[in-house]
């Protein structure tokens, strides 16, 4: 008599997770919340501890709840941590009504995510991305999102007549036609007229790329020019905003030749394009175009989030494929980049088998992977700050976005081919394959960082979440070059587009980064200044740099002038 196989309670869950991610939730955002909830059932002696301290916290604030509704003064129990500016209003420390409520939802947000972080049984990983989810959901339904529940925004339309929540409906109307939350307007800037306006000549084009080769405003330059990779998930103008932020300008008038990286917005006719194309086609040939036009056999070669990767990428390439005293590069800069992916931030939380299975599908029937789609992405990392601040100031304070140019350019997304940013994902966050020695052929050459000699200057930011500073340190352990490493305040953006003011706005940590160094060993011994590490690039660049000379043309025979900057590939949507 043939007997059906027992199912075990695990085997049945583990077959109800697949099903949910395959079929209902692909991205991971209810699988990881549901394996959370199943370790805390399982692990009863630490669950009654988790919420016998709950009780005692309940129980503080039910006191403290008293004590403000009969009018007496009282500390509150749960306090926004330093960078939620939503309970920021007086109202909601000076109004006993609005401070328990605010208590009450700080109270249950901490609550919940302290024990996800400390969810039993569960990989470091998982708990990470459980209170990721759940953190989207609780940010959600924030008092400060809803009209009844924002004192705030009813203050707003009693003094207004209404006005504010008309203005609101009509910024929500805008919002929902654009098929986004705006935090700009796309008519407030201009590109080429008031956002990228140094001078320069497009001076070589391709199925890849634009060069853009900037007018020198120097009658003598260094001798050796300078070539900046941008990241092609964005455009290059983030280092050419507006005249007082541009580094493009500040490099040009320090005396150097610039060349930039302007990216194709790709289509679905690039669906086939790979990595080596990027890199053969893209980062060598703006270096063999700077190095004609200037004359130079070396050129200093600097990269950009993931615009530093393919360039590191590169240069691991250029030596086994090249004697060293031909690599046509003379120094290596990386500007807030991720080279060892082990712990890549927040972004971890979107980067698994299952949710880049879905992605591929989703760019197979497109060609591409859409910029919007990547930018939300990002934007859902810091959802308080990137969303849910613009939901609430503008559909319920009635407030129009101010111009903000930084933030008119992070809307200014592109798109990437298929076949490119799948091997990506793969061979970078999945595999972390760029670390290890020989795992990858590029160009008919295998990728070792330690092939990597030429000096190196890295800038990483404190506040970064997309390449946090701790990992983008790593790359001072993984190549042979004498490494100087910067540690910029600020972030992602601001910790490199920080130009040199009076007096000081930031600040940053440098020093030497030694190969058996740790990111915190090195923090100790780091030097602390005031102001913008631009000066302190500059002092490391230029001794480097060569003899002074006539600056060259803006164009050659081989590489003629195609046309002014900021160029055509910039303007494609």
């Amino acid at each position: 008599m043939q007997t059906k196989p027992s199912t075990t309670p695990s085997a049945t869950w583990k077959a109800v997770s697949q099903m949910v991610e395959r079929h209902v939730d692909p991205v991971g955002m209810t699988t990881p919340l549901m394996h959370a909830q199943v370790a805390w059932m399982s692990h009863p002696l630490e669950l009654a501890d988790a919420m016998s301290a709950f009780s005692t916290r309940v129980m503080e604030l039910q006191m403290h709840s008293w004590r403000r509704a009969l009018g007496m003064d009282s500390q509150d129990v749960e306090t926004p941590n330093p960078d939620d500016m939503r309970f920021a209003d007086p109202v909601w420390t000076d109004s006993a009504t609005w401070d328990i409520v605010k208590n009450w939802y700080l109270l249950m947000t901490h609550q919940v995510q302290d024990m996800l972080y400390e969810t039993p049984g569960l990989t470091n990983r998982d708990r990470r991305r459980a209170a990721f989810w759940w953190r989207k959901w609780l940010n959600a339904v924030a008092p400060t999102n809803f009209l009844l529940t924002n004192p705030v925004a009813m203050h707003k339309a009693a003094e207004t007549n209404g006005e504010s929540l008309r203005k609101g409906f009509d910024n929500f109307l805008s919002d929902l036609q654009a098929g986004d939350v705006q935090m700009t307007r796309p008519t407030d800037f201009v590109v080429g007229k008031t956002l990228a306006t140094t001078p320069g000549k497009v001076v070589f084009r391709n199925h890849l790329l634009e060069v853009v080769h900037y007018t020198n405003s120097q009658p003598k330059v260094y001798s050796k020019p300078i070539v900046i990779v941008t990241p092609w998930i964005n455009k290059f103008y983030i280092l050419d905003l507006t005249a007082k932020k541009s580094l493009i300008k500040y490099l040009v008038e320090q005396g150097f030749d610039v060349y930039i990286t302007s990216w194709k917005n790709p289509t679905a006719e690039m669906r086939d394009v790979t990595f080596d194309d990027y890199l053969t086609d893209g980062i060598g040939r703006i270096i063999e175009t700077a190095c004609n036009i200037s004359g130079s056999p070396k050129v200093h070669a600097v990269g950009y989030c993931i615009g530093g990767a393919a360039l590191t990428a590169y240069m691991a390439w250029a030596n086994a494929h090249y004697e060293k005293k031909e690599v046509p590069v003379e120094s290596v800069t990386l500007f807030t980049t991720l080279i060892d992916y082990h712990r890549p931030g927040d972004i971890e939380v979107f980067l698994d088998e299952k949710t880049i299975e879905w992605l591929e599908k989703s760019m197979n029937k497109k060609g591409y992977l859409d910029g919007k789609e990547m930018a939300a992405a990002f934007r859902l990392l810091r959802s308080n700050s990137l969303i849910w601040h613009y939901v609430v100031r503008g559909y319920l304070y009635g407030e129009t976005p101010p111009p903000f140019d930084v933030l008119f350019w992070n809307m200014d997304a592109t798109r990437m081919p298929a076949a490119m940013h799948s091997w990506y994902l793969h061979n970078f966050y999945l595999e972390n394959n760029l670390i290890k020695k020989d795992a990858l052929h590029l160009a008919g050459e295998a990728i070792d960082l330690e092939r990597i000699t030429q000096p190196m200057y890295v800038v990483s930011a404190q506040d970064d979440h997309i390449a946090p500073w701790r990992q983008a340190f790593r790359v001072a352990n993984l190549v042979a070059s004498p490494c100087r490493f910067v540690l910029s305040s600020s972030g992602h953006i601001l910790g490199i587009i920080n130009p040199v003011v009076n007096p000081p706005k930031r600040e940053y940590h440098v020093g030497s980064a030694e190969r058996h160094d740790s990111a915190d060993v090195w923090h100790e011994r780091s030097v602390m200044h005031a102001g913008s590490w631009w000066e302190d690039w500059m002092a490391w660049l230029k001794p480097q740099s060569g003899k002074l000379v006539k600056a060259p043309a803006a164009g050659t025979t081989n590489f003629p002038v195609l046309g002014d900057a900021p160029g055509t590939y910039v303007l494609e949507s």
